[in-house]
């Protein structure tokens, strides 16, 4: 089984809260593209409140984020965590590799710093290769704002259709109900 470990998961949905609260408006085009510039600086503790991801698994993965790029740091007063540049310009294979490291299904892929004793009399040695391009071309296709939470599906009933219930009420449902004594 292919899986991410938790702490990826984590991030994604870490990432989605803030460029959510980046403009104020999730439900807009542009939150989920809205430039880093102004982007609202959230910390630690508020992501941790805002997303249900626990506290110190936040203050670790904002600081990996960092590190890799994705968001940038402000210290002092007033300081904490935004994202760098707009959401759907970070893919998710750029989260997954900041966090686990290169995307690879084996050790014998081109380039990798690892591999197994057989790789010299093994027929699979490279062919894998194909597998893990394909597997980042999907997660390069797929940008945070791809991931962010989507706004309710259905908007607010207007004000005609609102009337227009009320007057095809039957009549039953417009009048209270007869209280029936009982007999003593």
């Amino acid at each position: 089984m292919i899986r991410l470990n938790k702490m990826t998961d984590y991030a994604v949905v870490v990432l989605s809260h803030m460029a959510s609260n980046s403009t104020g408006n999730c439900a807009t085009k542009g939150a989920a593209e809205g430039a880093a510039e102004g982007a609202a600086v959230t910390t630690a503790v508020q992501m941790a409140q805002d997303s249900g991801v626990p506290l110190p698994s936040v203050s670790k993965l904002l600081k990996q984020l960092a590190k890799a790029g994705i968001l940038s740091s402000h210290r002092g007063a007033g300081g904490g965590y935004r994202l760098d540049r707009p959401a759907a310009e970070i893919s998710v294979a750029q989260i997954v590799t900041a966090l686990e490291g290169p995307i690879a299904l084996t050790a014998c892929i081109d380039g990798a710093d690892t591999s197994c004793g057989s790789m010299p009399q093994c027929a699979m040695s490279g062919n894998w290769n194909q597998v893990n391009q394909a597997i980042q071309s999907a997660l390069d296709g797929v940008s945070l704002a791809d991931m962010m939470p989507r706004p309710f599906a259905f908007a607010p009933p207007s004000k005609s259709l609102k009337q227009d219930i009320k007057k095809h009420l039957q009549h039953s449902d417009n009048t209270t109900e007869t209280q029936i004594e009982r007999a003593p």
